[in-house]
């Protein structure tokens, strides 16, 4: 796997990660079923937090890196 695809790859795990902590405030503040659901759909917001913080917090890190690496390569 090439740099651009490896890179490309780890945006969009970010992308979705932040999009999935998006929705699990939306429902946990918003939406009324979830509400109605009681501990369950605390449960279900709580969950969509904590695989979006997954996904979008280790992948930003290790994309860092890849960048830092990158620009001391270039800059030596």
């Amino acid at each position: 796997m090439t740099n651009e695809k490896l890179i490309l790859t780890l945006k969009i795990c970010i992308s979705v990660g932040i999009c999935l902590i998006a929705l699990g405030i939306y429902l946990h503040n918003f939406n009324e079923t979830v509400e109605a659901m009681g501990v369950q759909g605390i449960i279900i917001s709580a969950m969509c937090v904590a695989f979006g913080m997954a996904l979008s917090l280790p992948t930003k890190m290790y994309l860092t890196f890849l960048l830092v690496k990158r620009e001391t390569e270039k800059h030596p």
